[in-house]
């Protein structure tokens, strides 16, 4: 049986893991015309990898109550970076050409970066969400209690 701080506990995992996408997202988005970095070559898109892990407890928990694995924390395991994606353009005149006057740019697609941010903005608005209903729960609790 899951009690507040449970719930608490998996939406926060919602909100981290989230928070970290849009700022992968945002590292996309803002390194779009990238063609040099300091590891040389264009800049990689990266994506963020999550894994459902069991739910943490604490030692109090895990001595008084049964383990659930049905209760399942979200995390990021992993920013996967895209080795091969470039985008070669012809433009002899950039400082970066290469011999044959082609410039490597990132592979990254505006608007599918923008779904993606969409996408995990509203999973870091359902997280908020949760959260504010296991408070009211909570409160309406306390309610009952006087």
């Amino acid at each position: 049986m899951a009690d507040f701080s449970t719930g608490l506990r998996i939406s926060s995992s919602g909100l981290s893991a989230q928070r970290q996408r849009m700022n992968t997202i945002s590292s996309n988005i803002a390194n779009i015309n990238t063609t040099k970095t300091p590891e040389g070559g264009p800049y990689r898109r990266k994506d963020v990898v999550f894994e459902a892990m069991p739910e943490a407890r604490n030692f109090g928990e895990l001595v008084t109550m049964p383990p659930d694995d049905n209760l399942q924390r979200v995390q990021v395991t992993d920013i996967h970076v895209e080795r091969d994606a470039v985008d070669m353009r012809y433009e002899p005149d950039h400082p970066d050409a290469n011999p044959e006057g082609y410039v490597a740019y990132p592979k990254i697609n505006l608007m599918e970066e923008m779904a993606n941010m969409i996408q995990a903005t509203r999973g870091y608005e359902a997280n908020v969400s949760a959260i504010q209903a296991s408070k009211d729960m909570a409160m309406g609790a306390l309610e009952i209690g006087r």
